[in-house]
């Protein structure tokens, strides 16, 4: 059996809160219970044990209620003595110690530590640094380590349970508890070096009270496209709908990808589709917009984004789109990486008004909420 245990003994002093962060809300949850439902879905998971305060222990219980492998213990002042009364409550061969305040840890975080743990007998969360790091002393830089060696550690952090409690009981025969700040410090200096794996940017630490804010962000795209290319279809949503002529673009015209991709780019404050895939650029005749669709979304996600939902609205007196919709929905999601109802597209005409009610041309509006 593994056991996972939850660090949630914290006061959030950092982020300058009247009561531990993780018992915060974020996006309508509480943050321990992210941490709480990722665990639940890793199958080899038997036991979760959340280490909290005593005074909190009465908020944390009735979030436990949903998972019935999960119990809390009661922690220490310090994160060393917090793991240290886990340790001896745990019954796993293997044990998982993970910071309640990373949300973000996904499924297969999980898998890959335990992975880690069962080749090489631990298992640490970690990411390549992307900035330079220095030594200083005096608030002077003194040397400089290279970089492709400076990893940030994050969490889980998997070992053999008889293996880190035999470290953390040296640690308090040498009363050195205060001089460590995670099991990887503990088991490199009692036990050997700790095996690193590749982590998640998005596995981040909620540190600070603008961490806490809201991680949701709108944006809106619009794009028109006139009648009058040479063909006897249109693309819509990557979708070849029949019709008396094209729409006139350098790409494929598939307006409604273009709404929706601009609509991505400002939610994540990028600039416009036209600077990413100028019209100027032969790379971009005729090219796929289902395809720029999705390179705009790896742009987005590299800023720590994705989508959670869409919403387009096509205004088109001609052709007709209602038999098409489903099969739009179904391209957008496979696209984005949602589930089909998460994306809405309303098709209407526009009463003979203006361009679009005398059938010169299309326009889409587009809404996309992403989330972090």
């Amino acid at each position: 059996m593994i056991t996972a245990i939850i660090c949630a003994a914290g006061r959030g002093v950092r982020a300058g809160f009247a009561e531990n962060k993780v018992l915060r809300e974020r996006n309508g949850m509480p943050v321990l219970c992210c941490s709480l439902s990722a665990f639940s879905q890793v199958k080899e998971i038997g036991e979760i044990l959340v280490v909290c305060r005593k005074e909190d222990e009465a908020r944390v219980l009735p979030l436990l209620s949903p998972y019935p492998h999960a119990r809390t213990v009661v922690g220490g002042n310090l994160r060393t003595e917090s793991v240290y009364h886990a340790l001896n409550e745990a019954k796993g061969e293997i044990v998982l110690v993970h910071d309640a305040a990373r949300p973000f840890i996904t499924k297969k975080i999980i898998s890959d530590c335990i992975a880690s743990v069962m080749e090489y007998g631990s298992g640490v969360c970690a990411l390549p640094a992307t900035d330079t790091t220095v030594l200083t002393e005096n608030g002077f830089i003194v040397s400089a380590p290279d970089r492709k060696n400076v990893f940030t550690v994050q969490t889980p952090q998997g070992f053999y349970k008889d293996k880190l409690l035999a470290a953390y009981e040296k640690v308090f025969e040498e009363e050195r508890e205060a001089e460590f700040t995670d099991e990887s410090g503990i088991y490199a200096h009692y036990i050997a070096p700790p095996r690193l794996f590749e982590g998640d940017r998005r596995n981040k630490k909620l540190t600070f009270a603008e961490d806490f804010m809201p991680a949701e962000r709108v944006g809106f795209g619009v794009d028109t496209h006139a009648f009058g290319r040479e063909q006897d279809f249109i693309t819509l949503a990557g979708v070849k709908i029949p019709s008396r002529s094209g729409l006139v673009a350098h790409s494929d015209g598939d307006v409604l990808c273009h709404a929706l991709t601009d609509a991505l780019l400002s939610a994540a404050g990028l600039r416009d589709i036209g600077y990413y895939f100028p019209d100027t650029d032969e790379t971009y005749k005729d090219a796929d917009s289902m395809k720029l669709l999705q390179e705009a979304l790896r742009l987005v996600k590299e800023r720590g984004f994705c989508p959670k939902n869409a919403s387009v609205a096509v205004l088109a007196e001609t052709p007709r789109l209602s038999p098409y919709i489903e099969e739009m929905k179904q391209n957008l999601a496979n696209a984005l990486s949602l589930p089909p109802s998460a994306i809405g597209i309303a098709a209407g005409t526009n009463e003979k008004l203006g361009y679009v009610g005398e059938g010169k041309g299309i326009t889409v509006y587009a809404t996309v909420l992403l989330k972090d």
